[in-house]
């Protein structure tokens, strides 16, 4: 069984629905229950309604932070399963035999990051260790690529920089 975020986030987003639902249920139950004392406290003289019993209560105060935990896993849940990065590819151990005499400094330094990571990192990652600018990564990129040296991998919105 292939678990990823995808898979988790939608069962969160089921647990949180199911959650929001039984909230919803609790809250009308209340609220019905809460009209009910408020009217009997009102019929009743001997009573003000400042004495009302769901008036000095906190529940209302516990549903509303309920919904709100509620909605904040929903949240998690719709994240995980739409906007989170997909996992990288299995990490190789070896890779094709190249000479990096051949490189200069910042394709020497993009090759090395790139083997630390086993072969494969996202290319934003690469942008924020190295501190290049995404315009100079992309060139590198591209001259690396076209060198034979990696290649790069639409995944969704990001791509995946892998050496061949």
């Amino acid at each position: 069984m292939n678990i990823n975020n995808r898979t988790v986030g939608y069962a969160v987003i089921a647990f949180s629905v199911i959650l929001i639902a039984i909230l919803a249920f609790v809250k009308s139950n209340y609220d019905t229950q809460s009209t009910f004392l408020c009217e009997v406290v009102s019929k009743n003289p001997d009573f003000d309604m400042a004495q009302c019993p769901a008036h000095k209560s906190n529940v209302s105060w516990y549903i509303t932070l309920s919904f709100g935990i509620s909605f904040l896993i929903l949240s998690i849940g719709l994240y995980l399963s739409f906007f989170s990065k997909l996992p990288l590819p299995e990490p190789r151990k070896e890779f094709s035999a190249i000479d990096i005499s051949k490189l200069d400094e910042e394709e020497k330094m993009i090759y090395n990051k790139l083997k630390e990571k086993q072969g494969s990192m996202y290319q934003s990652d690469l942008i924020k260790e190295t501190g290049f600018t995404k315009v100079k990564i992309t060139r590198i990129l591209d001259k690396l690529e076209t060198s034979g040296i990696l290649e790069r991998k639409r995944r969704g919105m990001a791509n995946i920089v892998v050496l061949k």
